[in-house]
């Protein structure tokens, strides 16, 4: 599995200056007026007045909260802090209600999981050298300017303080004319920090760097795809197992989240004595399922599986798992090789998984559990195993990346 990220928010439409209604919010999290004049940080039903310096509240909507972070204006990482909760789990309910109605599918929202505040363990921050020193932060919505976000309430308080640190390695990490991406993610060792850059690695930043990590309090730095220092390994719990993940692997964005998509997992297959997890990552819910099931974890990515197999091996009391490294987006696993299984769990990347959504449709699995960080592919994915005679569940929406647009589910599937 990759890294999948947010859906980018388009810019505002250029607009003529006057009072317009504010109709409906797209799925970016933008408004739209009468005219279809794309209006940022508005609602549904306010009157704003249009300028060059951005719209004017005239009749503010009863859902208008004040946004928790001060950085919300210029900070282009959420969307929606200016929404009362109800209202964000409502539009994100309705956008995934949406996706699957553009496919001929009526769904059930069973219910939305929303992640609380300060609770993201992973983040890309962008790093910029300045005349002065450096700049980390997120972009400023629609653009390449990086934004300081002192006090950010999207990542843990331990992610944030990290931030000066972060300004340090930036100084070492980006060019002159351009950025590094810092990619930081809490471990129980401390923080896991990638550095993507096109800066070359240095004997002298080889030298420098470990110390750099150690003053940080970093559990691993990575420059590139070159592991420049570990001073502990970078352990993720999943289930009872501890797993160091590769640099760059997929993790859930929160604890929160990865539990409730790990709760729904769990009930979708309850009683399978056989589960084949599909795109299994590092063993989010291989490892966790294991302490029932016997698992086949497959898996595009040998590095991911490899740390999933030593986690299982140090784990006490798991039944067996197996691995499989495959691309499965070339290579599905066919009906033929799928009929030893009770149960399926599939968690593709943003794109969805056609090829072997159409060959679990053609197989005789009965149960399916399907995790998605798209409505749109989803709803396609799930249109071709109602076709061909599954049932489709209540949908729990998981909001792991509060007040952005982005929309993570789980549901499951059972032959009619």
């Amino acid at each position: 599995m990759t890294e999948t990220l947010p859906p980018k928010t388009p810019q505002p439409d250029p607009a003529p200056e006057g009072e317009v209604s504010i109709v409906s919010v797209t799925h970016h999290g933008m408004g739209r007026t009468e005219g279809g004049t794309l209006v940022p940080r508005v609602l549904p039903g306010e009157v704003v007045t249009l300028s060059k310096d951005g719209p004017k509240i005239v009749t503010p909507s009863p859902e208008r909260v004040a946004p928790p972070c001060r950085h919300f204006k210029a900070c282009g990482g959420c969307a929606m802090q200016h929404a009362s909760d109800g209202f964000v789990e409502g539009w994100k309910a309705e956008i995934v209600r949406t996706a699957l109605r553009a496919q001929g599918l009526e769904g059930e929202i069973a219910r939305v999981l929303t992640s609380p505040a300060d609770s993201r363990r992973r983040a890309r921050l962008a790093g910029r050298r300045t005349k002065k020193g450096a700049l980390v932060g997120f972009h400023a919505r629609a653009s390449d300017t990086v934004i300081e976000v002192p006090g950010c309430r999207l990542l843990l308080p331990e992610l944030t303080a990290l931030i000066p640190a972060l300004e340090r390695i930036a100084m070492l990490a980006a060019s002159r004319k351009g950025e590094a991406g810092l990619t930081v993610t809490d471990s129980e060792a401390g923080p896991d920090l990638h550095i993507d850059t096109d800066k070359p690695l240095t004997e002298e930043l080889r030298l420098s760097l470990p110390e750099v990590a150690r003053e940080a309090g970093l559990a691993r730095l990575v420059w590139a795809e070159e592991i420049v220092a570990e001073l502990e390994p970078p352990v993720q719990r999943m289930g009872r197992a501890r797993v160091v993940p590769p640099p760059g692997a997929f993790l859930q964005a929160t604890a929160h989240g990865e539990a409730a998509l790990l709760d729904c997992v769990t009930g979708a297959v309850a009683g399978a004595e056989r589960i084949v997890d599909l795109f299994a990552g590092c063993g989010t819910f291989s490892l966790p399922l294991a302490e029932r099931a016997e698992i086949h974890a497959v898996e595009g990515e040998a590095a991911m599986l490899a740390a999933l197999d030593r986690g299982w091996r140090g784990a006490p009391g798991l039944k067996r798992i197996t691995t499989e490294p495959r691309d499965l987006f070339r290579r599905p696993l066919l009906p033929d090789e799928l009929a030893r299984f009770d149960a399926a769990v599939i968690d593709p990347p943003r794109a969805g998984a056609q090829a072997q959504v159409a060959a679990l449709a053609a197989s005789h699995i009965p149960v399916i559990a399907m995790v998605s960080c798209s409505p749109a592919s989803f709803a396609r994915d799930a249109k071709t195993l109602v076709e061909k005679g599954f049932e489709m569940g209540p949908v729990t929406v998981v909001d792991q990346f509060r007040w952005s647009p982005h929309v993570e589910l789980a549901t499951r599937f059972t032959r009619g």
